[in-house]
């Protein structure tokens, strides 16, 4: 006993090597903390300060003119963050509710077509079909063009997620607790939300977070799918994406007025984009952490 008292411990640092893993970190915080917020000091910068010194940490002047540009169209831009937030919210539950259920019916081994079913999924991440049928079978077939439901159902289930979940459920969910379960007269469907969902918060949080900055930044199917007659569908991604292909078009064309092209903030007014476009990500991803890590670490280490 007094041998294990006296005897090194492997799992511990010493206060040298603590000191120097602290010091290591907090250099790559640093280095992972000064892009945002340089983009940030960007934003807040005059435009003849950039033409001065360029993208700067010091800018010569400040200015808020990026902010009051965006400001000018908040009508319109609280509009489509409006847009943005119910298509984020619809999107991400429905995907959770499509690859979760799809997740569990393959992760049951009493699923005769378990294998079939995954060569299916597996097909659309190694061969696709393009974007000129896609199209055609979105707005033909399925009537969504100009609709709010293109921009939620085309990105609403993944094969990789649905993967990953199914993994999970095999690894974490026990088959006896699906055993005791049929013995006590529950189906299929009840041990789905009485056991499976009450026990995969970690991997629906990470998936789900996921989905909804994956909505959230997403302004690619407005552009395809929504056209110019019904703005009032646009999402605040393809709203900012607009106005600074607007300001970017105004700024270079030569018959526009020297005297208007100098009021615009076009380089700011990519980062200001930026920031608003961050902000949302930066205030919520606290809340979730720990489900995030936990998710992420999930199947890390092999049992």
């Amino acid at each position: 006993m007094k041998q294990q008292e006296t005897s090194p411990s492997f799992n511990r640092v010493s206060p040298g090597a603590n000191a120097l893993l602290a010091v290591l970190f907090g250099l790559l915080g640093l280095v992972t903390f000064l892009p945002l917020l340089l983009v940030i000091v960007i934003s807040f910068s005059s435009e003849a300060s950039i033409a001065e010194k360029g993208y700067s940490f010091f800018p010569s002047s400040l200015s808020a003119d990026a902010y009051l540009y965006i400001w000018k169209s908040i009508d319109y831009i609280g509009h489509s963050f409006l847009v943005s937030l119910f298509v984020m919210i619809l999107g991400t539950a429905l995907s959770l509710w499509l690859i979760s259920s799809m997740a569990y019916v393959l992760s049951r081994k009493d699923f005769r077509l378990g294998k079939l079913y995954t060569v299916i999924i597996l097909l659309p991440m190694f061969f696709g079909g393009g974007l000129a049928s896609s199209y055609v079978v979105n707005t033909q077939l399925f009537g969504l063009k100009n609709n709010i439901l293109a921009l939620i159902l085309p990105p609403a289930c993944s094969s990789w997620y649905i993967l990953v979940m199914r993994t999970y459920f095999r690894r974490n969910i026990p088959e006896e607790l699906y055993d005791a379960a049929e013995i006590d007269g529950a189906g299929p469907i009840r041990c789905f939300f009485r056991i499976v969902l009450p026990l995969s918060k970690p991997i629906l949080v990470t998936i789900g977070i996921f989905q909804a900055f994956a909505y959230w930044n997403s302004w690619y199917y407005a552009m395809l799918y929504i056209s110019q007659d019904h703005k009032e569908l646009f999402p605040l991604q393809y709203v900012l994406y607009s106005i600074q292909r607007n300001i970017e078009f105004m700024a270079t064309n030569e018959h526009i007025s020297g005297a208007v092209t100098v009021e615009l903030p076009s380089e700011t007014f990519r980062m200001a984009v930026v920031v608003l476009t961050i902000a949302p990500i930066l205030v919520t991803y606290p809340f979730f952490r720990k489900f995030f890590v936990k998710g992420i670490m999930t199947g890390a280490v092999k049992e």
